[in-house]
């Protein structure tokens, strides 16, 4: 039983190590030949949990193998084209100037109610206020609205006599269950002394807040721990 736990731990931290040396990506996000890498990693490491007797350098040594060579394979489709589009394909457009390409729904197997679902994920609930819907090598559908259903910008709310506010950068934490933190701190252009006068003007110290957030303009924003009046 103790050999079969630290196996399983050691395996856990090989395999953690090589989805890292791959590169951070969600599932949802992974291409063929990556998603086919983690299933093949997974099934290669449950192989010396499940069987005591397997030597487990073999799967370690395997798991290794197929992260560089995932890494190889992903430098080679940089650097060709071809080989790119053969094994990831190319985004296609479903929706084109406002039109539904009914070809291109046949060619991916969609019916129009896995469009509606994949519209309604990407935020857009009424087809007719899609101007481009593409379906990108991932299975994701990016969505471009017409003009009069996007949403302003800064600079439409600019044109509009509308300042921006003083200090654009966001706030940080700087108190965190008590604790501060020094280097937050530094980036909100504040020392600890003037942080404390600005404490004690509110009856507080930094021992009794649950949460500080700040920003460059000093700008402070307390949650105070419960039970604290």
């Amino acid at each position: 039983m103790l050999i079969t736990v630290w196996r399983t731990l050691f395996l856990f931290f090989a395999v953690t190590c090589a989805l890292r040396f791959m590169g951070k990506r969600q599932i949802g996000e992974l291409q063929p030949a990556e998603l086919v890498t983690t299933i093949m990693i997974s099934n290669i490491a449950a192989i010396p949990i499940e069987n005591p007797g397997s030597p487990i350098l073999n799967g370690v040594l395997s798991i290794a193998l197929l992260a560089c060579l995932e890494v190889l394979f992903s430098a080679i489709l940089l650097k060709s084209r071809i080989i790119r589009g053969i094994m990831i394909g190319h985004p296609r457009c479903v929706i084109r100037d406002g039109t539904v390409d009914q070809k291109e729904l046949r060619a991916l197997r969609w019916s129009i109610d896995d469009l509606m679902e994949m519209l309604r994920t990407a935020g857009s609930f009424d087809i007719s206020e899609v101007l481009f819907a593409i379906v990108e090598t991932n299975g994701s559908l990016s969505v471009y609205p017409k003009f009069q259903n996007r949403p302003a910008t800064n600079q439409d709310l600019s044109m509009l006599g509308i300042t921006p506010p003083a200090c654009e950068a966001p706030p940080v934490i700087v108190v965190s269950d008590g604790q501060l933190d020094r280097q937050a701190l530094r980036y909100c252009n504040l020392t600890e002394e003037r942080l404390n006068r600005l404490l004690q003007e509110r009856g507080l110290e930094i021992g009794e807040i649950f949460l500080l957030s700040c920003n460059r303009a000093a700008q402070l924003h307390i949650v105070k721990k419960e039970g604290l009046r």
